[in-house]
């Protein structure tokens, strides 16, 4: 009944609109009195498509504001901690015993958006969705996030090509994760930078015994790092992925990290 109710005073609102229309345009007709007719249907179809538009974009709004609360929601459960013990308080909000438990949740909620709405929050809902598939189903997953790589939006398909390659480095298939690595490192820019790239690339070339191959992808990350500067001619900020370029290096190859140029003072403000 209320459901109903609700509908009929959605139709009688409609309806008092109609009437306001036609009444509008009998008077206005009544004064042209057939002298600008064309003109009439003109300004009615004007008015009409921009009550349409307002209609539209009102709603695309309200539709994008819920893909958004609801990918907010997903991304939290997929972020929430793991404890065997529950929620220290009531308010500390979601926690699962185990992250398997946590990434089916996850799955579950993204999988909503994903078929409840329309792109760009169906395929980062998909990405969503692939990365925690590999704690629950990692064949489905890993095909998936491969499909991904393939997106038309940029940013996934790079987010997904690097996860791939994470997840076939852990699987012990170098060789096909280092072809990936390699791929996103050509790549300028993007959401997976060429320094991040290039670091797993080293990693996985020093897991597969490639010892110079490594050491020389070290150290061109942080060279490079260490002598950028700014427009204004100041060392700039080094990544985290130089940073931990320069912890492996040391690691693998002592004697070329000596060789490294100095890291520069942090520029302090005055």
């Amino acid at each position: 009944m209320a459901k109903y109710k609700k509908k009929r005073a959605r139709e009688l609102k409609q309806d008092k609109f109609r009437d306001w229309t036609l009444k509008f345009f009998d008077q206005v007709g009544d004064r042209l009195e057939g002298k600008g007719t064309a003109i009439l249907y003109g300004l009615g179809g004007i008015i009409v498509v921009a009550v349409l538009v307002a209609f539209f974009l009102k709603w695309s709004h309200r539709r994008s504001d819920e893909a958004r609360l609801a990918m907010g929601r997903a991304i939290t459960i997929a972020s929430a901690p793991v404890s065997a013990t529950g929620p220290v308080t009531p308010t500390s909000g979601p926690s699962f015993s185990n992250p398997q438990e946590r990434a089916q949740r996850a799955i579950d909620i993204f999988q909503q958006v994903a078929d409840k709405y329309g792109d760009p929050y169906r395929t980062e809902a998909r990405y969503f969705v692939a990365t925690n598939l590999l704690l629950v189903d990692r064949n489905k997953a890993l095909a998936e996030l491969t499909a991904l790589t393939k997106s038309s939006d940029g940013n996934v398909a790079a987010l997904s090509k690097f996860a791939l390659a994470q997840a076939l480095e852990t699987d012990a298939k170098y060789d096909d994760a280092a072809t990936l690595y390699r791929e996103l490192a050509a790549q300028s820019g993007g959401v997976v930078t060429p320094e991040t790239a290039n670091l797993r690339l080293a990693i996985v070339y020093k897991m597969q015994g490639k010892k110079k191959e490594a050491s020389d992808i070290l150290f061109n990350i942080v060279d490079a790092a260490r002598k950028a500067k700014d427009s204004e001619g100041n060392a700039q900020q080094q990544s985290q992925a130089a940073r931990d370029a320069a912890q492996e290096l040391q690691k693998v190859d002592p004697e070329r990290y000596a060789q490294l140029p100095p890291e520069a003072p942090p520029n302090l403000p005055f």
